[in-house]
Formats: C-alpha cells, structure tokens, sequence
C-alpha cells in the first residue's frame, strides 16, 4: 500500500484557471465544422457557432483558447478575416494540406464563439510574416475604445465597444514554422514588437514571447537574458506520441512508452524555470505551456494533414498526468493550451457532421476543473517505478487543491496498464467529515468513444475510497483517474 501525505494547513501557489486552456488552429475540422458551421447550416448553432460544442464547453468550464495558430498564426494576415464575408480573401492554408481558406471565420467570429462559451480569447499575432503595424492595428481593432482609424474599422464591421483582448501571443514557434530564427534575432524582434502593443483603457495587454520547445535551454537562456523585462509570458511546446501504430493501435510497450514522454515535461519545466528564476527570482514572467499534447500518426484513411486522432484512456491518463504536473508547478506555470480543441491531435471533441462526441481527454478536463484558481496544497506520495521495455517511469501521479469554499480537491492516477494500488492518506492540518469520488477507466485498455457509442469512456461515480481515522484510504484500478471531493 502506497503511502501518501497531505498537509492541509500548508497553503502553496493558486493553481490558475488557464491551465485548463485550450488550442484552436485553423488545421483540418477544428474550426470549420468543428466550432464553426455557418449561419445556414442545417446544424443547429447560434451565429455559425454549433451549439453542440458550445454547451459541451460551457459544461468542461473551458477558461481560455488560443487562436488562430500554430504554424498558421505566423501565415495569418487578420485583415483578410473582417468586414462583409462575401469581400473577404481567399488564401492558401500553406502549412495544413494547402487547403483553400475562405477566411470565414475570423476576428468576430472568434470573439462571437469566446463569448457563447464564456472563456477568454487568447491571440497569437504573426512575427513571423507579418508586420509589427500589422499587429499593432489588430491590437487597436480589438481594444481601442477610443477614436482611431482601426477602432473606426471595427464599428463599421458591426462591433462598437472594444472586446479588449488581455493574452496576445507575439509569433509562434519562430524557432521552426514561424521563420526559423535563432533566438538572439528572435528577443530584438519581439522587443520592437512588444514596444508597439500599445494598452488601451488602462487595460494591460498580457505579452506572451515564443518560447522554446522540449529541451531548447538555449532558447530560454537568451529571451530571459534579453528580454524578460518586456514580457509578461514565455511559451513552452511539447508534444509526446508514437511513430507506431496510432492512438488505438498500441501494445503494453506503446503504452509506457508514451506515458513516460508525457512525464518528461515535468524535467522539462523544472529545468526551464531554473533559468527563468535567474532573472526573474519574483517569478513575474509566466510559463505558458501553451501547446502540448499527443501527437500520433492520423487515423487509417483519413487526411494526413488534419492530424485527426482518437483518444483511449491512456490519452486520459496522459492528461490527467500532465495537468497534476502543471498544478505543482503552479508558482510558475500560469497557463496552458492543449492541442487541440476539436478533431485535431488530442481533441476534447470530435464531430462528424452534426454528429459529436466527447473524448476521455474531455471527460478529464471537466473532472479536473475543480481545481481552477484553487489553492495549492503541500502533499508528498510514495511512488514506486514501472519497469517497462525501454526504461521505467512512475506508476502514481498525484495533486491536491483546496476550493474557495474549503474542499480539498485530490486527482489521482494510476498509470500502471495492467494492475491496481492502495494508497492510504494521512490528511493533517484537517478532519474530513465526508468524501465523494468519481472515476474514468476502461474495460479495454483500447476503447473510445466513438459517434455509435459516445459514453464508454466517461466519468462515473467511484466507490473505491473511505474516510480514515487520520485521513482516507483509496483502491486504484489499473489504468484510471480518479477525483475525490474532501470536507
């Protein structure tokens, strides 16, 4: 029986809701028939928005999405997206299959879907392509309540107030797809960019720097050195997966294997913020993790450029295990955006026409909501290693929070493919006078959700944790997250 500690009396970092942000990213079905099917379409929606996937978001508590990019972000010019669809351009989606891009769906259009959900816009501007009056006209559009000829623009494409966006991202991967620049010439672009997101209405503009991928220390290194003082955010990608089989097709190897590069980003944004805490010791620069995910080849018989995967409980797993990671780190780590939202790598959904279902990744996600903008509490568990073909990693993943209203949140997986765990808790610094928990696991390692049967891998009540004399006792199926509600 694992051994598991939980000091309630000692209070840590708030555990930002945006964590539990999401990507959109005009690639495949993510934004055309995913979020968007126009005001015409025979399925239902409100302003083009499909309400499917509206409420489904709504329901998860989705906090913040990142748009419209990605590798796209840095070949997006937004003015080709406002003003009378019929006048807008159409372009070439060069990184995503060379699909046409009919610019349907741009400023207002995102900021219409914001709004239905209730989270907040995060936009990526184009470095990479673009032009920093470019950007600094998008600012203007969006956030200037003021007289100017951008704000004036706005009014005539029917939005009079400002939706004064706070998240703006400055370029998008620039180390690859966003002009493979190295970091030094990347800090002197972003400063002279960064000068000219001007703020409106006493409202800061929140500057996210393309940050580094995986272990690109040297990436850090230098933005940090050079231009920290004028960010607020530095953006961390990572993507795990397997060049084998695909999301569903996988044996106990694929399993640990993709398990264990999901673990690696713990490595990843410890080493990272070390350096981050050099110059910034106040820790007043976020990371924002704001790509990660699984990243598998496409599913049999479908575009290899839309990236179209399924999701199983091992993608869950790999989910619940990240987000635990991202809640410890909480000090620095104040935001992140898995990839992405709908039909796309690690989706939360998927549609099919006006068919839609809810992955195991979503059912995680909305679990795991409870811990938006809680409390940090110290916890420390006895973890013992799976020993696999390829290396070991380890078996227990684990995070606790306390809400606004005195619960304690705690999220448990258990990683191991095969066999369960025990876990007694010693609760202290509290008395729990009730605790109720529920579960995502499979029968099948394999199963999913799919459009004939959309709830084999959901959340379900669990009857497997009691309270204790000093805390509380818990029994772990193999392959399964579980949430319990203390108080």
């Amino acid at each position: 029986m694992a051994k598991y500690i939980i000091n309630a009396d000692i209070e840590k970092s708030r555990i930002d809701k945006n964590i539990y942000g999401n990507f959109s990213e005009h690639l495949g079905r993510c934004v055309y028939e995913g979020m968007f099917v126009g005001k015409d379409s025979d399925i239902p929606n409100v302003n083009g928005m499909r309400t499917d996937v509206v409420e489904a978001l709504r329901e998860m508590r989705l906090p913040i999405l990142r748009w419209p990019g990605g590798c796209f972000a840095d070949t997006y010019h937004w003015m080709d997206g406002v003003g009378p669809q019929e006048n807008r351009s159409k372009i070439v989606n060069v990184h995503w299959g060379f699909t046409t891009e009919d610019n349907s769906f741009g400023t207002h259009e995102f900021m219409e879907f914001c709004r239905q959900v209730g989270c907040e816009p995060y936009i990526c501007g184009n470095l990479g392509s673009g032009t920093v009056k470019e950007m600094s006209d998008w600012v203007d559009y969006i956030n200037n309540d003021s007289l100017s000829p951008m704000s004036e623009l706005r009014r005539k494409n029917g939005q009079d107030s400002a939706w004064t966006v706070k998240y703006w991202g400055v370029g998008n991967e620039n180390w690859g797809c966003g002009g493979t620049m190295r970091p030094q010439y990347y800090a002197d672009e972003y400063k002279r960019y960064a000068c000219y997101l001007r703020d409106y209405g006493g409202k800061p503009v929140f500057k996210i720097a393309c940050g580094p991928y995986n272990d690109y220390y040297e990436w850090t290194e230098v933005l940090m050195s050079q231009a920290a003082p004028y960010m607020n955010g530095l953006a961390l990608h990572y993507y795990c997966g397997s060049g084998n089989g695909t999301s569903t097709e996988f044996g106990e190897k694929e399993w640990y294997t993709n398990i264990a590069a999901a673990q690696k980003i713990d490595e990843y944004i410890t080493l990272h913020s070390a350096i981050m805490d050099r110059y910034d010791p106040e820790k007043r620069v976020a990371l924002f993790v704001d790509e990660w995910g699984t990243w598998y080849p496409v599913e049999p018989g479908t575009n290899p450029h839309f990236l179209y995967q399924q999701s199983t409980v091992k993608d869950a797993l790999i989910a619940g295990t990240t987000l635990n990671i991202f809640n410890k780190h909480a000090d620095r780590v104040q935001g992140a955006n898995i990839a992405q939202l709908i039909n796309v790598l690690q989706s939360v959904i998927l549609t099919d026409g006006a068919k839609m279902v809810k992955t195991p990744t979503y059912y995680v996600f909305k679990m795991y909501a409870d811990h938006q903008d809680a409390t940090l509490l110290d916890s420390w568990l006895e973890n013992s290693k799976i020993e696999y073909d390829g290396g070991t990693l380890d078996k227990l993943s684990e995070s606790v929070s306390r809400l606004a209203d005195g619960r304690v949140c705690v999220t448990l997986c258990n990683l191991d493919m095969n066999k369960g765990e025990s876990i007694s808790c010693a609760l202290r610094g509290m008395k729990a006078s009730s605790l109720t928990a529920e579960i995502i696991q499979a029968e099948d390692a394999h199963d999913i959700n799919d459009f004939d049967q959309a709830e084999k891998v959901v959340a379900r009540p669990f009857d497997g944790a009691r309270l204790t004399a000093d805390g509380f006792a818990v029994d772990l199926p193999a392959r399964c997250v579980v949430k319990l509600i203390l108080k």
